[in-house]
């Protein structure tokens, strides 16, 4: 274990041990063959957290006889208020933060942990961007003025057209463990040139992954780790990890990436620790005219409709999780559910066109149906919606961002708390299946879910 420094801090590594491990660390590097024994180690011991042991093991954290003066030492850093002096630019010409100078920009980056520009790189589809943007909403908060970018996979990317926090989103699938060694070069000089102060990564990578972060030469290096041996030598290429409780970090639900936004959101000298805000989408005004117009044509009016969304299908674009992959029921089974909705109309979104005719097979050939492949339009669509009825799919988050009443159908109890928490408070009923198996769900059960949509001429079948 470490023990206590009684010196002051130096750049010395002798300096940072007690004098009788100094006086034999120094004797030993005079005469390596003399093996004289040191005298007794001090049993005073510290429980402070280093940053990374792999980094620097002279490092015992932190000074609390630290002195430090008025200049980047405390509080947030300053947002620049002024526009961009060219607004043709994307890189923003010439544009400095407020107080800004080029001899001290080092100083409230080192001093005060400022970042500037952050770069995230996340995992997943599109349930598990979506899942990511509190944790963007964070940082925007804790860091005023950064400016943010996103990689992610050609489904994840779309997400982040619900996110006003995002300035470059690039489509780049980190989970690719044999990348293209033209893309891998490709993006890691991209990535190099943004000259990023932060990159964070919800991969739980090895070596590999980190070598690829390191090259991005980016200040702060955060990552999630492996659980096992596979993690070994990670921490020497990075500045945080996080070890994973699995392989799969979306077995963790709606709270997947609580180590991260715990490190994210730490409390630093006079700053307060920086709460998790709700998960919350904007929706651009084209996206709701060109949804507008798709259920309009299905015959349905604004606010009058529920969405069902999990129709079985192969289709990517299911936006199912990747902790709960028994979250799509068959059509069948949404037949009889939707039986049971009076006064209001059920609306079935479809991942791929060739589901329309198994729908209107089953259903009837008055089916509204809505075919919609992306997470933008999924949320237009509920927004103007009554609510949701739907299984684990990204409907259901989507649902809870906007405030809509929601049934969300899960394959077992401890996946409904997982991925729903505090379900009452987001106006959302988990009904779950008794055998663990979404397809054995009870029909009755949801269906006496029914008056959450508050809908006065609404009888239960």
């Amino acid at each position: 274990m470490a023990t206590t420094s009684l010196l002051p801090k130096s750049t010395s590594p002798f300096l940072s041990l007690p004098s009788a491990h100094t006086n034999f660390i120094k004797s030993s590097f005079l005469n390596p063959f003399d093996k004289s024994p040191c005298t007794k180690r001090p049993s005073v011991q510290v429980h402070l957290k280093k940053k990374n042991p792999w980094l620097d093991p002279f490092d015992d954290g932190e000074d609390p006889n630290m002195e430090y003066g008025s200049l980047f030492t405390d509080g947030k850093q300053d947002e620049d208020p002024r526009p961009p002096d060219n607004p043709d630019n994307p890189y923003g010409f010439l544009k400095f933060p407020m107080g800004f100078t080029v001899e001290l920009a080092s100083l409230p980056l080192k001093i005060r942990g400022d970042v500037r520009r952050c770069c995230c790189m996340i995992s997943g589809g599109v349930y598990e961007n979506l899942l990511f943007l509190p944790a963007i909403q964070l940082i925007k908060d804790r860091y005023p003025g950064v400016q943010i970018d996103v990689v992610a996979s050609a489904r994840g990317k779309q997400t982040h057209e619900l996110n006003k926090n995002v300035r470059w989103a690039n489509v780049y699938d980190i989970d690719d463990d044999w990348p293209d060694p033209g893309d891998y070069t490709d993006m890691t000089g991209l990535l190099k040139s943004r000259y990023y102060d932060m990159v964070l990564s919800t991969k739980v990578g090895g070596f590999g992954h980190a070598a690829f972060l390191f090259l991005t030469t980016a200040r702060d290096r955060v990552c999630y780790i492996y659980p096992n041996v596979n993690a070994a030598g990670a921490g020497l290429l990075l500045s945080e990890t996080f070890t994973a409780e699995s392989v799969n970090l979306s077995e963790g639900g709606y709270n997947m990436y609580q180590q991260m936004v715990d490190w994210l959101g730490r409390p630093f000298r006079s700053v307060p620790r920086q709460p998790l805000p709700p998960l919350k989408v904007s929706i651009s005004r084209k996206l709701k005219a060109v949804v507008a117009e798709k259920y309009t044509k299905a015959g349905v009016e604004k606010g009058k409709y529920i969405v069902i969304h999990g129709i079985e299908s192969d289709s990517k674009a299911s936006m199912q999780s990747r902790g709960d992959t028994d979250s799509l029921l068959p059509i069948q089974v949404w037949a009889d559910i939707a039986n049971s909705i009076r006064g209001m109309k059920p609306v079935f979104v479809i991942p791929h066109e060739k589901e329309r005719e198994n729908v209107e097979e089953i259903v009837g050939e008055d089916a509204s149906i809505v075919f919609i492949t992306t997470p933008g339009q999924l949320a237009a669509l509920i927004n103007d919606s009554a609510g949701v009825i739907a299984t684990n799919t990204a409907a259901v988050q989507l649902a809870n961002a906007r405030e809509k009443p929601s049934i969300a159908l899960f394959c077992s109890e401890l996946k409904g708390r997982l991925f729903v928490p505090n379900a009452e408070e987001k106006k959302c009923i988990v009904v779950s299946s008794r055998t663990g198996k979404l397809i054995d769900i009870e029909v009755e059960a949801v269906k006496q879910a029914m008056p959450i949509f508050d809908v006065p001429s609404l009888a239960l079948a």
